[in-house]
C-alpha cells in the first residue's frame, strides 16, 4: 500500500525546515516576479470564467445579505485556489513546460492528500466565518434580505446596528483573516516544493510569520487591497489580481523557506 504521507512525510524532521527573516524589499520583490510570471503566462480568462458566477448573484440580488463575509472570506480560501499558479511557477523556475496539461498533473503529487488536508482545514475556516458573519447579521437586522446593493449600504452606514455590524464584523474577521494567513502562507506552496506532510507545513507557515509578524502583516494587508479593489472592479478584476497574488506567493515562499540542502 502506498505511503501517502497525509501528516507527516518524508521529510519528517522539521529542523530541516528553516525559515529566513524577511523584509519589505522581500515583498516587493515577490510582487515584481509575481507580476512577471502572470504576464509570461497569462490565466485572466480562467479566472474570468470562474467569477463570472459571483458577478451573476452580485447583480440579480441572490448573494447580497452575505456580500461581505463572500468578499472577505474570499482571501480565507484564495491560498488553496491558487494551487496550479503555484505549479507553474514552480516549473517555471525549474525550466520545465508550464502548459495547463503539464500543471494539471499536481492531482498526482505525492503530497496531494496533505495540500488537501490543509485545503479543508481553510474550508472549515471559510465556512465558520460565514457562519458567524451570517448570525451576526441576522442578530442586528433580522431574516428579511435587503432589496438592493444600495439600500444594504445605507442601512449599514444610517444605522446603529449598521455600525455595531462594521465593528464587530471587522474583529472577527480580522481574526479569522490572522489564523489564515498563518496556516496558509507558504504551507501550500512547500508541500507542491516538498514532500513534508500537512503538518511540518503548517507549523512552518505559522512560524514564518512567527519570525516576520510585521512583514507577513504588511502582506495580508497587500492582498486584502489588491482583492478589495478586484472586487470593487465588478469582481473582474479579480481575474487580475489573484494570478498575481497567487504567483507572488510562490516566490515569496522561495524567500521565506530555505531550500532543501542537494543529496
Amino acid at each position: 500500500m502506498p505511503d501517502f504521507h497525509v501528516t507527516h512525510g518524508p521529510e519528517s524532521a522539521p529542523v530541516g525546515l528553516t525559515v529566513r527573516k524577511i523584509g519589505l524589499a522581500d515583498l516587493k520583490g515577490s510582487l515584481a516576479k509575481g507580476i512577471d510570471d502572470s504576464l509570461a503566462m497569462p490565466t485572466f480568462h480562467v479566472f474570468l470564467v470562474l467569477t463570472y458566477p459571483i458577478v451573476l448573484m452580485w447583480f440579480t440580488g441572490y448573494a447580497l445579505p452575505l456580500l461581505f463575509p463572500l468578499t472577505a472570506g474570499f482571501a480565507l480560501v484564495g491560498p488553496f485556489a491558487g494551487i496550479g499558479l503555484y505549479e507553474m511557477s514552480r516549473r517555471k523556475e525549474l525550466g520545465l513546460d508550464t502548459s495547463w496539461g503539464p500543471v494539471l498533473d499536481v492531482v498526482r503529487s505525492r503530497s496531494i492528500l496533505s495540500i488537501l488536508s490543509v485545503a479543508l482545514l481553510l474550508l472549515v475556516i471559510f465556512v465558520s466565518w460565514v457562519f458567524a458573519a451570517q448570525s451576526l447579521f441576522v442578530s442586528l437586522f433580522g431574516t428579511a434580505p435587503p432589496k438592493s446593493f444600495i439600500g444594504l449600504v445605507t442601512t449599514i452606514l444610517a444605522t446603529p446596528e449598521g455600525w455595531t455590524l462594521i465593528g464587530l464584523g471587522s474583529t472577527i474577521g480580522f481574526v479569522f483573516a490572522v489564523v489564515a494567513l498563518s496556516i496558509s502562507v507558504v504551507s501550500f506552496p512547500l508541500l507542491l516544493d516538498r514532500d513534508v506532510g500537512a503538518l511540518a507545513a503548517v507549523q512552518t507557515s505559522v512560524r514564518s510569520v512567527l519570525v516576520n509578524p510585521f512583514t507577513m502583516a504588511v502582506w495580508g494587508l497587500i492582498i486584502a487591497a489588491v482583492l478589495a479593489i478586484g472586487f470593487l472592479l465588478l469582481f473582474v478584476g479579480l481575474a487580475v489580481a489573484v494570478p498575481i497574488l497567487a504567483h507572488a506567493s510562490w516566490h515569496l515562499y522561495r524567500r521565506v523557506v530555505e531550500p532543501a540542502a542537494p543529496v
